[in-house]
């Protein structure tokens, strides 16, 4: 399986190389960094200041030519009633997109440097967790996989970066 990591916007090398590292060894694929590509105005929505997840999505099926194609972007997104959202796949989807917009932020709403473990960590987590529902994994109920819904970054926080061992057998 190949996966093609697209960087949407201004991202820096180490992100995305954590991106690719992650998921060669998660998923065992072959992944390409795709050039990097600026962020469609389109997809910005005025009234929240943020941008559409599902238009990311489309720039990850775009622009990707593997079997799973991730957008990776520092923007805030959001997608339909949620006011944000870490990432966004569509079931068995081509694409996928994660933001580390939001991964930057402590609990309590301050900022996390951007080189410090915490924030890497969350990266992979929800790197690992969009392209799992891309490969047919659902949201888990086991609060450690890493397929669980994470509403908040306390929940990516706790849970670990691979799958459990009932989402393992799914994948």
């Amino acid at each position: 399986m190949r996966i093609d990591v697209v960087p949407v916007g201004n991202l820096a090398e180490t992100v995305v190389g954590t991106a690719r590292d992650v998921l060669k060894e998660r998923y065992s694929a072959e992944v390409v960094k795709r050039s990097p590509v600026s962020v469609p105005e389109e997809a910005h929505d005025e009234r929240s200041g943020q941008y559409n997840a599902e238009r990311l999505i489309g720039v990850a099926e775009s622009v990707g030519r593997g079997d799973k194609n991730l957008a990776l972007t520092d923007v805030d997104i959001f997608y339909r009633q949620r006011n944000f959202v870490f990432g966004l796949a569509y079931l068995d989807g081509k694409g996928c997109v994660v933001s580390t917009h939001r991964l930057k932020m402590t609990a309590d709403g301050g900022e996390v440097d951007d080189e410090e473990e915490t924030f890497y960590d969350r990266v992979r987590k929800e790197v690992v967790h969009e392209v799992g529902h891309t490969l047919g994994l659902r949201h888990c109920d086991n609060e450690t996989c890493v397929m669980s819904f994470s509403p908040t970054v306390r929940e990516v926080d706790t849970k670990f970066e691979r799958p459990c061992r009932a989402c393992d057998r799914d994948v």
